[in-house]
């Protein structure tokens, strides 16, 4: 649940710019690897995960960054260079496709690179709902958004834990803590996937130095709504209701750090998580009901 980031005034969208500095916080602990930590984040290109680039790059990691789009990892990679000295691989790849991850790792392999960290970001959202697209837009979306993290963590995971040392950020969305909602019928699924794929993950990796979240966000400035053509329903809501990808990822590193398996960003976004968990399953369907198609298009 995205929205593009806008300039102070939020005049119109313009591309993510560099973040400015942020005080270091208590939980940016160091590595406790002898090494420079490597993190790996895929859909680094814009958004959220280019905005956690910044956060584990000021934390003292190098990265390895993945998504289609090679310019926009090529320009943050220069920026985190100039800003940290950090050593970021460059990696393009479409995690859609059949094969992806095992090609991203063997690439990084052949550099003698290890993965001491993973942030699973790449993703997007279909439009419509489930009868209106093909099966193999489907079946694209759940390889992405789906197979994608969970292979992803497969292949990194045993190497973490057997160097007692690992950092998993999967970013899923506030809305796999709704209802399922009229339209958009798979990503809610999915997100919700993932908070429970990472809480036992979490519980699987305690005493072991491997940290799993859930990184929940709400309404946020990035591209998001723009690639699935949800920005003018988008503008309904108000200010107060969103998040820039900078805040949410400073927020999400600082859980991560601290072990938190769940993390939603924003107290707004808390308060809404919370009325939804505490509602009867009956209201809170009527409710996402009633209010699908201001923020859904078909």
């Amino acid at each position: 649940m995205t929205k593009k980031r806008t300039s102070a005034s939020k005049a119109k969208t313009k591309a993510p710019t560099k973040p400015k500095a942020k005080p270091k916080t208590k939980a940016r602990a160091k590595s406790k690897a002898k090494s420079k930590p490597l993190c790996l984040i895929t859909g680094a290109s814009a958004g959220i995960g280019a905005a956690l680039a910044w956060e584990f790059a000021r934390a003292g990691w190098d990265l390895a960054l993945t998504a289609r789009r090679e310019e926009p990892m090529l320009e943050l990679a220069k920026e985190l260079k100039d800003e940290f000295g950090t050593k970021s691989h460059i990696l393009p790849a479409d995690l859609s496709k059949p094969g992806a991850c095992t090609d991203i790792l063997a690439r990084l392999d052949k550099k003698g690179a290890r993965v001491d960290g993973l942030v699973n970001n790449a993703g997007h959202g279909l439009t419509g709902q489930f009868l209106d697209n093909e099966w193999q837009a489907h079946k694209d979306f759940l390889t992405l958004m789906l197979e994608a993290p969970t292979e992803m963590t497969h292949m990194v995971l045993a190497g973490m834990q057997r160097r007692k040392f690992g950092r998993i950020i999967n970013v899923a969305s506030l809305a796999g803590h709704l209802p399922g909602s009229r339209g958009h019928t798979l990503y809610g699924a999915v997100k919700s996937y993932l908070i429970k794929f990472s809480q036992s993950l979490n519980l699987e990796m305690q005493g072991k130095g491997v940290k799993v979240s859930a990184l929940c966000p709400g309404f946020t400035y990035s591209e998001f709504h723009d690639v699935n053509g949800t920005r003018g329903a988008m503008k309904k809501l108000p200010d107060w209701m969103w998040m820039s990808a900078e805040e949410v990822a400073e927020s999400g590193f600082v859980a991560l750090e601290r072990n938190k398996a769940v993390h939603v960003p924003g107290r707004a976004n808390k308060l809404i998580a919370a009325a939804a968990g505490a509602l009867p399953d009956q209201t809170a369907l009527a409710l996402m009901r009633r209010n699908s198609d201001k923020f859904r298009t078909d």
